[in-house]
């Protein structure tokens, strides 16, 4: 057995070496020509040459062959996925959403599942004009959308714009009828420190805000609670929470969005969902040099005032954010008229009473970090709270929640808050340590 396995290995090291036996033989010849002069020593230099190169190409397609391969599936893989990319779904059925979660300080776990999730699109992205007639038919329906929770998502990022944007810039732009345009920057880790804490300015009154702005009632299908409060937020297109003060440098920044359509059903959808995938970016990677470019389109139908709702695109540097988020702007059993903003009509639990135009006391769009849960503003004359001046002062055992779950006992703007009972708001909030000019402990 031993002496026929060397000579197995002998005869396989001589199939692998045969080509460079014959280019030695053909030296050997030619040498031997120099030497003798003879030209019978170049008869066999053909031959010999011809079985070499033979060898040769065996040894080239041998290597070549899997490489060939591998470049026609990458090849076919690549159509496959940009053919799936590139089409257009007109269905309504929901698609698998992230669940968000109302903790105050979220694990490194859960952050980077979210990041992980939105930057996987989905097979199914609508073309612009999909995403008008889908808006239109929800907003026409009084409906929450997909979710149930004010937003969907829509694929990768599709960014335009940017090339003149550096790292920190931003700018804001009318469309071609004077209404809030698209809205873009390229936002740093030191912007969203530098954000948090108080809001970082006063909201603009958006293009076109409505001469009034009643206080309503919606119930959320999602969380069967109900919002009893103003219609309207003046809703910033790049968020405080992501821009900070540069965030109040021009009307352009806000529309006029439902109060659902700024936070959703449950405080986490709606324009805070997308805010919040930045946020939970920053949050898995702090102090990183790398960037997010952010943009925000109102979506208007033909000459309406009021947006039908944005699209954001949210794409970080490093490319582990890439999505493409639709934020719907209405809210559940009411109707409302885009063309004026004035409510239509409701069929929820209805407190419609007419408001006068709105001061800059009265509500204004949300700071952009998580508020809370939803609940049902309290109505008991006991739990009412009073004036006194310019302030709003919670009764005894109530107390006004931001969106930053922080609950204080007196505030300028109680539009902008969740009244509710101290020992409701202890469970996800805590009590501020420290007051400004629109808020005190």
């Amino acid at each position: 057995m031993k002496n026929k396995s060397k000579k197995w290995w002998f005869w396989v090291l001589a199939v692998l070496l045969f080509p460079f036996l014959c280019l030695y033989g053909i030296y050997r010849l030619v040498i031997n020509y120099r030497t003798t002069g003879r030209k019978v020593w170049l008869v066999g230099v053909v031959p010999l040459a011809l079985v070499s190169l033979f060898g040769f190409v065996v040894y080239a397609g041998a290597f070549s062959g899997p490489n060939s391969d591998n470049k026609t599936e990458t090849a076919i893989s690549s159509y496959s996925s940009s053919s799936s990319s590139s089409s257009i779904s007109t269905s309504t059925k929901p698609a698998k959403s992230v669940s968000k979660s109302s903790s105050t300080s979220p694990s490194n776990s859960k952050v980077a599942k979210k990041v992980v999730a939105s930057s996987s699109s989905s097979s199914s992205v609508a073309s612009t004009t999909d995403i008008l007639n889908k808006l239109n038919e929800y907003t026409n329906a009084k409906s929450a959308g997909p979710t149930g929770n004010y937003y969907w998502e829509n694929g990768s990022a599709r960014l335009s714009g940017f090339d003149a944007i550096k790292a920190g810039e931003y700018n804001f732009n009318a469309d071609d009828k004077g209404r809030s345009g698209v809205a873009r920057a390229v936002l740093t880790y030191s912007q969203y420190e530098d954000s948090k804490g108080s809001r970082q300015g006063q909201p603009l009154d958006p293009p076109a805000w409505p001469s009034s702005n009643p206080k309503i009632a919606i119930t959320f299908t999602l969380t069967e609670r109900t919002y009893h409060g103003y219609l309207y937020n003046r809703s910033h297109s790049i968020a405080d929470s992501l821009l900070g003060e540069g965030s109040y440098t021009s009307k352009y920044n806000f529309t006029t969005g439902t109060r659902s359509q700024n936070v959703g059903a449950n405080q986490n959808g709606g324009m805070r969902y997308a805010e919040e995938l930045a946020e939970d970016f920053w949050k898995a990677n702090p102090n990183t040099s790398a960037t997010i470019s952010y943009q925000t389109t109102p979506v208007y139908n033909a000459n309406e005032t009021i947006p039908r709702g944005s699209i954001v695109d949210i794409k970080s540097s490093d490319n582990t954010l890439n999505t493409e988020v639709v934020i719907i702007n209405s809210a559940e059993g009411l109707e409302i008229d885009y063309a004026s903003g004035t409510p239509i009509s409701s069929t929820s639990q209805s407190v419609q009473s007419a408001a006068p135009k709105p001061s800059s006391s009265e509500p204004i769009q949300q700071q952009a970090p998580a508020v809370t849960e939803p609940s049902s503003q309290a109505t008991a004359s006991d739990n009412s709270y009073t004036t006194n001046g310019e302030w709003s002062v919670a009764a005894p055992g109530m107390v006004f929640v931001s969106n930053s779950k922080k609950y204080y006992s007196s505030v300028t703007n109680p539009g902008n808050y969740q009244y509710i009972s101290q020992a409701e708001a202890s469970s996800f909030a805590e009590p501020a340590q420290r007051g400004n000019q629109y808020a005190r402990p």
